[in-house]
């Protein structure tokens, strides 16, 4: 009896252990040092890790991706931009691309420089460009961030992300911003740009990206874009863009007090993701039914869910798709619309041939039936006429 109870405990503690193994191993996420963080797919939008994301942070040069997807969006990248005493690298902190007061710089080689170089310089001549001054800029991109790219936790004081106590935004948000910058052509060719020529007024060079996995010096694969970020009050910070063909992430790590562990965490992350996940998609027009209602997806769709996932679509009646795994979470959802009218519409127009082709079926029937009676009638009559007549 001993034996057999000594025998029972060590199977349950086998068991246990090789169950705590596998589920680690398929949901277990990254430890990572970093302050806040977060792991977005882009496709899908969904949030496949977050640490503190939707805490205020300061974002040091993170700054400069919301300043050139504006730059891009409302101004014109030919515009030649005349650079002021105060846009001056002489009269700007921090990293710059020496431009001189009175230089004539064009509007795309100085958003090139505010992201590949991280001109502080650059960032000021933008703002004065668009908006007059870097005070009515702040209240500009705060609109337009709110209003069309839609974050809610961001206030930006400058375009250029040196310190200042009340210019604050969050990981999420960053993710945010990135994964709609991402969206415009020109800004996702600068974003990953390694290295370009710079023939300034008085600064003629190649600048390189600062972003470590960008330009190659961490090697990593699947890398799409990034920016750095460093200031004392942020530490470092960095957002970085990946895909492969199942996934496109998005990683905004903030606050590490390592230059190397914001790369460390961003490999962290990526790993995860591309280890764990994969995005599926339901094509435009594709059509569910629910009772006897037919429910038509408007638009290509996203869904991003690990790789092992057991995936169910359910319709509701409000027109509402969920996209539940096997665990019976819902992990995406969309609305679908009703095809009440076209079916009908449709139905009708069926209705209408088969009544079209009863009506033609009905007359030619009945052209027959007339066209046989007078034949039988000529029959009748001819026989009737050889009768009388031979009588």
């Amino acid at each position: 009896m001993r034996k057999f109870a000594l025998c029972i405990a060590a199977l349950m503690i086998i068991n246990t252990i090789f169950i705590s193994k596998v589920h680690g191993e398929s949901n277990n996420a990254p430890n990572i040092e970093s302050e806040a963080a977060i792991l977005m797919e882009a496709d899908s939008e969904q949030v496949l890790y977050e640490k503190n994301a939707n805490s205020q942070m300061y974002p040091a040069s993170l700054t400069k991706i919301a300043t050139a997807i504006y730059a891009i969006e409302n101004g014109n990248v030919n515009d030649k931009v005349t650079i002021s005493s105060n846009a001056s690298s002489k009269n700007v902190k921090g990293t710059t691309v020496f431009l001189e007061e009175g230089e004539k710089v064009p509007l795309l080689q100085l958003i090139k420089g505010l992201l590949i170089n991280s001109g502080n310089d650059a960032g000021v001549a933008i703002a004065e460009h668009l908006s007059g001054s870097e005070e009515q800029f702040s209240e500009d991109i705060n609109h337009y961030l709110k209003n069309v790219v839609g974050v809610q936790n961001t206030h930006f004081k400058n375009p250029h992300g040196l310190f200042d106590p009340e210019h604050v935004t969050t990981a999420e948000d960053l993710a945010k911003i990135t994964n709609y910058a991402m969206e415009n052509e020109t800004f996702e060719e600068i974003f990953g740009t390694k290295e370009m020529e710079w023939d300034g007024k008085t600064w003629d060079t190649t600048i390189i990206t600062h972003h470590k996995l960008v330009k190659g010096e961490i090697p990593y694969e699947n890398i799409t874009g990034g920016k750095n970020g460093f200031v004392h009050q942020s530490g470092y910070t960095l957002a970085t863009t990946a895909e492969d063909e199942d996934l496109s992430l998005i990683v905004i790590t903030l606050k590490s007090n390592e230059r190397n562990g914001v790369y460390d965490d961003t490999i962290k992350l990526l790993d995860y993701g591309f280890d764990h996940y994969k995005t599926s998609y339901i094509d435009k027009d594709t059509s569910f039914t629910l009772d006897g209602d037919k429910y038509i997806n408007p638009e290509k769709r996203a869904y991003t869910h690990t790789l092992n996932d057991q995936i169910e679509k359910q319709v509701t009646r409000d027109g509402k798709l969920s996209i539940v795994n096997e665990e019976e979470k819902v992990i995406q959802s969309y609305n679908l619309t009703k095809a009440t009218t076209d079916s009908k519409s449709q139905a009708g127009k069926d209705s209408n041939k088969e009544n079209s082709q009863t009506k033609d079926n009905f007359e030619i029937n009945y052209l027959l039936f007339v066209l046989l009676s007078v034949v039988l009638l000529c029959l009748v009559v001819g026989h009737l006429y050889r009768r009388n007549k031979y009588s």
